[in-house]
């Protein structure tokens, strides 16, 4: 029998039905398999299931499905900026089960590994772990996450052969190897069909013992956003007293230090890495570069980070899947990641992912992140839009990982978070007074100034 089907309708003949559950790969709008989508939207299959890092956006990939009513339930890490797909959780109309982006990835690794769970700190602590089982490694407390199957999963790469052999592009990568696993039959798009034999077997991703079906396809839009600068967002971006914050971030920058740099305010603190200081970034769509980088309007971190831009190699960089991606922060090889925050409590506490009833964002990567990383910087506003502080004594907010933070920079100053906690003021910034930080913090704090 061939694997090789004319169009994506023919790929999924005698396979698609009402309720299944279906794995698609990509990482925002970058490696996803378009012409499979359509197809599956095309069809009208309806009560799916649907799997992956996030669901699309408005009007694009998987987000055509949730538009057209096809979707039940949702199991993602990342709502993003998906407004439809937004509306419906918090209308109750949508079933919505969030993962941390790195356990959503060895899930899926597991499912189609034959490994029905395994242990993890990710998300200890937090709502996400409620009701799981935990079990104690070493004296330290884990949870049980279970391994993921698909009735049918689809994903996209650059190159294939008849075979199944897959090739993915550079951080189009992600998601794919993983998801191309897990799913009881894998249908596989590619951009360019070469013949069997053509592929280095060497360099070979996915290799087709995986991949039932495959398809050319057709018509790509590759809807990648690249960087705008106009109006209130660019001031935005690069008013002074983020540029401040960023610069202050980088001062916890060491030589040879493995970072990962969080979505807003972080990111420019890839600006200023100082001159000769060798640090490598690493983005959880996989890839790591050797900074500091050239200057380059056409690359904005943020949207990197999101998967809505890819970057070409850099002297140095290596692109990777997103499970190997989450094995580098779970293993303990990220030195620092710096990160927004929508609170910071006096003990380390970290809400960054949610505000019930009004803003589902997801954890992403966040909780893999403060669960496994070395060294966590928070970097937000002092207080919030309302004015209410955002450094307390308890956060409010659905928590991203206890204990976790070491230092908090805002637009007021500086402070460490002390072992066992508490909260020593370092530095305040040039115009701001002691006084000022102490009537907007929610916690108590002593002085330790520096010059």
């Amino acid at each position: 029998m061939t694997k090789l089907y004319p169009d994506a309708a023919a790929a999924f003949a005698g396979l698609l039905h009402d309720n299944l559950t279906l794995a698609a790969g990509g990482f925002g709008l970058c490696g996803i398999p378009e012409n499979l989508i359509a197809a599956v939207r095309a069809s009208k299959v309806k009560g799916l299931t649907i799997v992956g890092n996030n669901a699309g956006v408005d009007g694009f990939g998987m987000g055509l499905l949730l538009e057209n009513r096809q979707v039940r339930k949702v199991l993602a890490s990342y709502v993003g900026e998906n407004r439809e797909f937004e509306r419906q959780v918090l209308a109750g109309e949508l079933e919505l089960e969030l993962c941390p982006q790195g356990t959503l990835a060895e899930r899926l690794r597991a499912g189609g590994a034959g490994i029905p769970g395994f242990y993890t700190r990710t998300a200890l602590g937090t709502r996400l772990a409620e009701g799981k089982e935990t079990k104690v490694f070493n004296d330290r407390e884990y949870v049980l996450e279970t391994g993921i199957q698909a009735d049918i999963a689809i994903v996209k790469a650059w190159k294939g052969d008849a075979a199944g052999n897959l090739v993915y592009r550079k951080t189009a990568r992600n998601f794919n190897p993983v998801i191309a696993t897990c799913g009881k039959v894998c249908v596989a798009e590619v951009e360019e069909l070469v013949a069997i034999g053509a592929l280095d077997p060497d360099q070979i991703h996915t290799p087709g013992i995986y991949v039932d079906r495959i398809i050319q396809g057709t018509g790509y839009e590759k809807r990648i956003e690249f960087r705008t600068v106009q109006g209130a967002a660019a001031s935005k971006k690069e008013s002074p007293i983020r540029l401040l914050m960023a610069r202050r971030a980088a001062r916890e920058l060491r030589d040879g230090y493995s970072v990962n740099l969080g979505i807003g305010i972080p990111t420019l603190v890839a600006n200023f890495i100082p001159a000769g200081m060798r640090v490598t970034l690493q983005s959880e769509n996989g890839l790591l570069g050797i900074g500091p980088f050239p200057a380059d309007d056409a690359v904005d971190p943020d949207l990197v980070n999101a998967g809505k831009q890819t970057i070409t190699a850099i002297p140095g960089s290596a692109f990777f899947s997103s499970a190997d991606s989450f094995a580098m922060i779970r293993g303990g090889h990220i030195d620092l990641s710096i990160l927004g925050a929508l609170e910071v409590t006096d003990r380390g506490d970290i809400a960054n992912w949610m505000v019930p009833g009004k803003m589902v964002k997801g954890p992403g990567g966040a909780m893999d992140l403060v669960a496994g990383v070395k060294r966590i910087v928070a970097v937000t506003e002092h207080c919030s839009k309302d004015g209410r502080p955002k450094i307390v004594q308890a956060c409010t907010l659905p928590v991203t990982g206890r204990g976790v933070v070491n230092l908090i920079i805002t637009d007021l100053g500086v402070f460490e978070v002390k072992p066992g906690g508490g909260l020593r003021l370092t530095e305040v910034h040039p115009g701001v007074t002691v006084e000022e930080i102490r009537a907007k913090t929610g916690a108590p704090f002593e002085l330790a100034l520096s010059a």
